[in-house]
């Protein structure tokens, strides 16, 4: 009797946030380790469906970085980065978007229906879904210059026609959406899946733009875990950037956010996706996990 009270009382605690987001749009932006761990794999699909069963509506934009890598690797091609960016060549692009679309999307989209969801695989191209140009990679040398370079079919999001994913959500499904855009003149293009992510909450205006990572969120001290920052608002980031306290992989992470609520979306967060159900944790708990931003 004590398990199944415990059992009720987590039900109790959940309804209020099920009254909040029901049919609110929750875009996640599905990456790290809980990609490739199968156990977390599992909990991460899981929670999205719970989602939807209960009148959310779960849009999941998904990375892929390491298993691209992975297949260059395999195939012999060299991978190059500049500034963080992957050099991409029309060759490396048809294989980003081989792994991108033709694996990763449809291995997501099959472990969702396999569970009892319905879900649908989309990349940029369907729909003019998501629309790009070509990114440059700027930096500054040693002697203070900025310097710019053409590292190839990398681009940046500049439109989301959200038409095709609205139609999706209308009809029940789960729309799985891998981060490719089409240029003006038909060019296919490798964008960072945080920026996405961003750029598709806000056209959506959704309710809320979760990260998952693999970490726990923004610390005020990288060396002190109790140094955690709960909340950030965005006339705070420039200066936790200046300060060092954003940094690396961080930037872009916390850029998309700011983006996304420029636009619209109601709250942002940056929460440690190797936690199984953290998705969950998050929604459907008073304390919550991670950093929230907001404005």
């Amino acid at each position: 009797m004590d398990l199944s009270a415990e059992k009720v009382n987590v039900l109790i605690e959940a309804l209020p946030y099920i009254k909040e987001f029901y049919g609110k749009t929750v875009v996640i932006k599905y990456g790290g380790s809980a990609m490739v761990d199968c156990r977390l794999k599992e909990a991460v699909i899981q929670d999205v469906i719970l989602m939807r069963y209960v009148g959310m509506n779960p849009v999941i934009v998904h990375g892929g970085g390491p298993a691209i890598t992975a297949m260059l690797d395999r195939m012999g091609k060299k991978t190059e980065f500049i500034n963080g960016l992957r050099v991409t060549d029309s060759e490396t692009m048809e294989i980003v978007e081989m792994v991108l679309v033709g694996k990763i999307n449809q291995e997501i989209v099959a472990l969702l229906n396999q569970l009892g969801g319905k879900a649908v695989g989309l990349s940029g191209k369907d729909g003019q879904l998501i629309q790009a140009e070509k990114k440059l990679a700027n930096w500054y040398d040693e002697s203070g210059q900025e310097v710019t370079a053409d590292i190839g079919y990398v681009g940046e999001v500049r439109k989301v026609n959200p038409a095709v994913i609205e139609t999706l959500v209308t009809e029940g499904y789960i729309p799985v959406i891998a981060p490719i855009g089409v240029g003006r003149q038909g060019e296919t293009y490798n964008i960072n899946a945080d920026y996405v992510a961003g750029a598709v909450a806000g056209a959506l205006k959704a309710h809320k733009l979760i990260l998952l990572t693999d970490v726990e969120g923004i610390f005020a001290d990288l060396e002190d875990k109790k140094s955690l920052i709960s909340c950030i608002k965005v006339d705070e980031v420039p200066g936790l950037i200046n300060r060092g306290i954003i940094s690396g992989g961080m930037i872009p992470k916390i850029q998309c956010c700011v983006e996304a609520l420029e636009e619209g979306v109601s709250r942002a967060h940056i929460i440690n996706g190797r936690i199984p159900h953290s998705l969950l944790l998050e929604i459907f708990t008073r304390k919550g996990i991670g950093t929230m931003v907001v404005k």
